[in-house]
């Protein structure tokens, strides 16, 4: 391992719009492709990446002849540490003016020309000089540009691969923009999830809407790996997180619900039903049939729908033809395609025969929750035993069009007559590939929210293991990305498009351990950095809530009383 503030190398030569050079005077081991380095020129210091490590020879009949076989080890070495070495190619990402020597004159003239303002990290506009030293970077380098634990909104989501120095992300400006964590399957998404989640439910400015599409999240649940028990974040956040189950009577890994989700059938809107075109194999007519069904009966149209039969009588003539309260009798009064119309509700049987969907619910549960999530609440829907994608597609996508326009209606309030500011609200959706694909993307909530209602305080968290088949639209809105590895060029494509440097940014995310290291990226980190991702574990849950430095007040706060 290099020493902290050790000069590694000197630069050799690149530019701005390719990497620098570093020719390298320690050890090619000791420095890994994703190092972070630190060029250091006059009045500047230059942030950089390493995104390749390369053999040269000042003459290639050294590289090609093997001397250490015919001379004398010492003489080979020697000879070695003159004609052979080690480049690196470093993407340059940021420059910070650190002024002149503390003390002088000019670092006292420095200081009063910023008026009082700390210089901040900022693009790189020039290149240092030949021979500039260059460093690894140590953990004030690393503070310097993510931010220090515990400051603020920061964040530690892992260390430097080499050093072990904490690496932050500012969760205030995670929240302002919709985000994404990718990884191929069995990259640990799930925890590196939770851990993400756990660190926005402490730091408490936002509130969390969970889509738990396979009932990870709120109660404890048991790795699929190790055998290990996982900590909920309903086990930790007792008062904060409120699980609730999909349909009367649920039961989450044999835990009770906080409360039930029913939805009533005057809430299912003709728009919710062709969102699930593929799904339900519907036709072209269908979107006929559906207007035709909402002119007739409005917001009880499903209702009504669901209660017609296909039922047809015979005439005193001997002639078939349907019977009242028939679809074809509806269709025949109406100019639809009695065919299609029939068809339409042999497919919506499927719909029909779901628990969850009730004439009169117990309760507004839809109200509760968004109750909840305006009160800094965190919401996590389980959906139990309904796993299917169409359980999925419906539900997730209806409550949060309600969700949106509840968001939208306290903005516009706030905005025009000054009344309380809306809580800012992260929605978490699984397997998002389901929901905003190309076909899906135009259709859907989602899409909208990551479009266009980050200026309504709604942003995404989406998680997924095939970024490639997101709509590319949608990737370019997200703004943080938290990537493991990705074995799939599509994927890695999809993950780096529209970044700077994505190019030598490639390579280094399809060599990513395949758990517990990931890259990070985006608009919420100053700079791209592989970092090795906390543990889900005991210990991260003692860092987060310092286990043992509790007060009684604290304590009996997260129990709810």
């Amino acid at each position: 391992m290099v020493e902290i503030n050790h000069q590694i190398g000197y630069l050799v030569g690149g530019g701005l719009k390719e990497s620098f050079n570093v020719r390298l005077t320690v050890d090619p081991l000791t420095v890994q492709e994703g190092a972070f380095v630190v060029i250091e020129s006059g009045n500047y210091q230059f942030y950089g990446l390493v995104t390749d490590l390369q053999l040269g020879a000042t003459d290639p009949r050294f590289a090609d002849e093997q001397s250490e076989t015919r001379l004398p080890p010492a003489l080979a070495k020697a000879l070695h540490g003159q004609t052979l070495y080690t480049n690196l190619e470093v993407l340059p990402a940021l420059m910070l003016e650190r002024g002149p020597e503390p003390g002088s004159r000019e670092y006292d003239q420095w200081l009063k020309n910023l008026n009082g303002q700390q210089p901040r990290p900022g693009p790189v506009k020039t290149v240092p000089p030949h021979h500039a030293a260059v460093r690894m970077a140590g953990e004030g380098d690393i503070a310097e540009i993510f931010g220090k634990a515990g400051e603020g909104g920061n964040f530690v989501i892992g260390k430097t691969r080499e050093q072990g120095h904490p690496v932050c992300i500012d969760l205030e400006k995670f929240v302002q923009r919709s985000s994404g964590i990718f990884g191929a399957t069995g990259t640990g998404k799930s925890f590196l999830t939770r851990v993400v989640l756990a660190g926005l439910m402490h730091y408490n400015k936002a509130s969390v809407l969970v889509f738990d599409m396979h009932n990870e999240y709120g109660y404890d649940d048991t790795a699929s790996d190790t055998g290990l028990r996982v900590t909920g974040l309903k086990t930790k956040f007792a008062s904060k997180v409120r699980v609730v189950g999909l349909g009367p009577g649920a039961k989450i890994r044999g835990s009770a619900p906080d409360f039930n989700l029913e939805i009533a059938e005057s809430d299912i809107t003709t728009s919710d039903i062709e969102l699930l075109t593929r799904e339900l194999d519907l036709k072209e007519t269908t979107a006929t049939t559906l207007d035709a069904l909402w002119n007739s009966f409005k917001r009880d149209w499903f209702s009504e729908f669901k209660n017609m039969t296909q039922e047809q009588i015979t005439t005193e003539e001997g002639k078939r033809v349907p019977a009242n309260g028939s679809v074809a009798a509806w269709a025949n009064a109406n100019g639809v395609n009695i065919m299609a119309a029939e068809a339409l509700h042999n497919k919506l049987r499927r719909l029909f025969n779901k628990e969850y969907i009730v004439a009169k619910p117990a309760a507004d549960s839809i109200k509760e929750i968004i109750s909840a999530l305006e009160n800094g609440q965190h919401i996590v829907l389980s959906f139990g035993e309904f796993e299917t994608d169409l359980d999925y597609l419906l539900v997730s996508n209806l409550l949060t069009r309600r969700i949106r326009e509840a968001w939208e209606k306290k903005t516009n309030a706030f905005r025009t007559s000054g009344k309380e500011e809306p809580r800012q609200l992260v929605i978490v959706i699984e397997e998002a590939h389901k929901l905003l694909n190309r076909e899906m993307a135009a259709q859907t909530t989602f899409a909208t929210i990551a479009r266009e209602l980050r200026k309504y305080y709604v942003t995404l968290l989406v998680i997924d293991q095939r970024p490639s088949q997101i709509y590319d639209e949608v990737m370019s809105q997200l703004g943080t990305r938290i990537s493991g590895w990705l074995g799939d060029e599509d994927d890695i494509h999809a993950v780096l498009s529209g970044l700077a440097g994505r190019e030598a940014l490639r390579g280094m995310l399809a060599r990513l351990q395949p758990k517990e290291e990931v890259l990070l990226l985006g608009w919420g980190v100053p700079m791209p950095l592989p970092v090795k991702s906390r543990r889900y574990d005991d210990e991260f849950w003692k860092d987060l809530l310092g286990a043992g430095k509790r007060s009684k007040e604290q304590n009996l706060k997260e129990l709810g009383f």
